[in-house]
């Protein structure tokens, strides 16, 4: 690597530290390769012969993602729940559209939402970047989730009023922000894995008015546990119906397949818990 180069590495690393607290544990938790399997969480035989659509759709402007859903062989097919799927620091990779057909095959339009507009990452250096850029354009990344919940409400299959988000680390922040500024179109439901950053302050959480599931690593150097807890209490303080699941020993990133820190047997009761809580406060609803 050129003396240029090195710098330019450096100044993106430090310029990310900004941003996300405790940068060296995130950073230690993932993997040069994003490449996952999610084969461990799709054991249950009822889901195994559902058939599925899937499309790149354009849902804002210059954004597209990756759209699924279950195909019935029935005419008569309801309007189907929703789930805003939010990328971690890669973006929309394979793991990504691995995931969303998971949760199309349990009965969900799945929308994986694009933050990077196209751009996939394949090391960390390029991820941190990716990241830098779509937090320092944080507006823009609103209107961006903002526009995938106004797509799918407008979808022909879809009930508006089911609209969930969901994201993993990066997009486990983005998954909160998208929550907090939601009173135009107000979600069913809220899930995060180990959001950075997390958002503690009692007053601006308040603005949630819907069920939230939190799942995190009593490890995580990305998220403190103190924060974990302070996020719960003010959830609870606020009134706001909550699920806060803190798992011992595993650290941040832990449901990656592709990390360092990935925890099988953590991974496969969390993705049970989010199933339940969608099923509970969304498809119950």
């Amino acid at each position: 690597m050129s003396r240029f180069s090195f710098s330019v590495a450096l100044s993106i690393m430090i310029g990310s530290m900004v941003f996300i607290p405790n940068y060296s544990g995130f950073v230690e938790a993932q993997s040069s390769k994003p490449v996952t399997n999610v084969s461990n969480l799709a054991s249950s035989e009822d889901i195994k012969n559902v058939n599925l659509q899937n499309k790149t759709v354009q849902y804002f402007e210059d954004a597209q993602g990756y759209l699924v859903y279950p195909i019935s062989s029935s005419d008569s097919q309801g309007k189907l729940p929703a789930v805003v799927m939010i990328h971690e620091w890669w973006g929309v990779n394979q793991n990504i559209k691995d995931m969303a057909n998971l949760l199309a095959k349990q009965g969900f339009v799945a929308l994986a939402a694009d933050l990077y507009h196209g751009k996939v990452a394949d090391n960390p250096q390029r991820a941190m970047e990716l990241v830098q850029i779509a937090r320092n354009n944080q507006n823009n990344s609103i209107a961006n989730l903002q526009g995938a919940v106004k797509y799918l409400s407008l979808a022909p299959n879809v009930d508006s009023t089911k609209i969930t988000s969901l994201g993993w680390c990066f997009g486990g922040g983005q998954s909160l922000q998208l929550a907090l500024n939601s009173q135009e179109h107000p979600l069913a439901a809220t899930i995060l894995y180990y959001g950075t950053p997390l958002v503690t302050d009692k007053q601006s959480l308040s603005k949630i008015k819907w069920p939230v599931l939190g799942i995190f690593g009593d490890k995580d150097e990305a998220v403190p546990i103190g924060e974990v807890n302070q996020f719960r209490t003010s959830l609870n303080q606020s009134g706001i119906t909550n699920e806060i699941h803190i798992y011992n020993v595993v650290g941040h990133a832990f449901a990656n397949p592709s990390g360092d820190n990935y925890a099988p047997k953590e991974t496969a009761d969390a993705w049970q818990k989010t199933l339940s809580f969608l099923k509970k406060y969304v498809i119950g609803t």
